[in-house]
């Protein structure tokens, strides 16, 4: 029989007062669809997306339970066994947060879909490990991706401020249109600076004086216990993870080869590559590989923090050009294909080369290309092929 704690928490939980700010993701999910899994990095707030979801969906709080996998009282209760009772009591919509810390949690959540009449959305901590099983629930659930905030999320969340966002094809045709359309809402530089700084987790707006060590404990549980439960990653290359983290802190981009990983790190180059792949999963890092035709032997993938305020809780010094190329991705990685390149620093859809620097970078590199553009930082406006990097926190769908 189902623990009675669970129910009197779930009431608890669908109680507590909902943010009014809602992720652009909320938006685009068919919430009629039976099962659906949301997956994303620590922190990027799937949990008030599912309490969003209750408050306004059609079901009763009587017809809804709610069941968080890494509560205590979830240790020796099988999921399915909880959703049979569920239902059989009339309940109709099942929410699971943090289902990665079910053993086997593919087969319950197909078994819940398979046997019982019960709405199912569920989400991970953690995307790799979501992505780690999803394959046996592909035909079964719809998955999405919950992604750190954007500029313009960050704003709306901070300010109240709701601007539009603009696909990548009009973003680099009108940029200087766009740009001063944003100028009459916000200061621009003065918001990216913030951004920078908190405003890729919406935990921000509880405090920002915690933000810091909040973000660290992302970062920590993402390693030690995603990493390690999953893939069994040891106490001792957990360490190596987090010196890795440090590294591309401060390191220019350019300087990173497999030869200096492999050293500083103390790990194969095979086996860092597996991790890093983990890392990106868990939203830690993005690795931005070369394009086929533009591989070379000893020259490794672009490898960066996943967003800008991960450099201010890592080091004491961030490099400034992996901050600015971090953002870049951050804000585009989503819905777009990004493969770093010869010439410029980013071949975009195979269409948009970019070239990301200061306020007085040149087109030198990229010049000769068709679909060239020069982002820099530290400039309220562009002209011709100059982009302002902030204004890469609008693009949207």
């Amino acid at each position: 029989m189902m623990k009675q704690i669970l129910k009197q928490l779930s009431k608890a939980w669908l109680a507590k007062k909902t943010p009014n700010f809602r992720r652009n993701l909320y938006d685009k999910i068919d919430f009629g669809v039976r099962l659906i899994g949301i997956k994303g990095g620590r922190g990027a707030g799937k949990t008030t997306l599912l309490q969003q979801y209750a408050k306004n969906s059609k079901y009763k709080p009587s017809q809804t339970l709610y069941l968080s996998c890494d509560a205590p009282m979830m240790e020796d209760e099988v999921l399915f066994e909880v959703a049979t009772e569920f239902e059989q009591f009339g309940g109709k919509l099942l929410l699971i947060d943090e289902i990665h810390k079910v053993d086997n949690f593919s087969a319950q959540i197909k078994a819940i879909y398979d046997f019982l009449a019960l709405k199912v959305i569920f989400t991970g901590s953690s995307a790799m490990i979501l992505n780690h099983e999803s394959a046996d629930l592909s035909r079964r659930a719809t998955i999405h991706s919950l992604p750190p905030l954007s500029l313009r999320e960050f704003v709306a969340l901070k300010s109240g401020i709701l601007l539009p966002g603009y696909p990548l094809e009009e973003l680099v045709k009108n940029h200087e249109d766009i740009s001063f359309e944003v100028l009459e809402k916000i200061k621009p530089l003065e918001q990216f600076s913030l951004y920078q700084k908190y405003g890729a987790y919406p935990f921000f707006k509880e405090s920002i004086a915690d933000y810091p060590s909040r973000l660290l404990d992302v970062i920590n549980l993402t390693i030690e216990s995603d990493l390690s439960y999953i893939f069994n990653v040891d106490a001792l290359k957990q360490n190596s993870l987090k010196r890795l983290l440090n590294l591309l802190c401060s390191a220019p981009p350019y300087e990173i080869s497999k030869s200096k990983l492999s050293k500083d790190i103390e790990i194969s180059w095979v086996t860092l590559s597996k991790y890093l792949h983990y890392m990106e999963e868990g939203g830690l890092v993005n690795v931005i590989a070369y394009q086929a035709t533009q591989k070379r032997l000893n020259k490794p993938p672009k490898i960066l923090l996943n967003n800008p305020n991960l450099f201010h809780v890592l080091c004491a010094n961030p490099n400034s050009g992996s901050v600015r190329e971090s953002y870049f991705i951050s804000q585009l990685a989503h819905h777009h294909t990004i493969h770093a390149h010869h010439s410029g620093d980013f071949m975009v859809d195979n269409r948009f080369l970019f070239e990301i620097g200061g306020r007085s970078k040149g087109d030198k590199q990229v010049k000769a290309f068709e679909n060239s553009f020069v982002v820099r930082d530290d400039i309220e406006t562009g002209y011709n092929n100059v982009i302002p990097l902030w204004l890469f926190g609008f693009v949207g769908e």
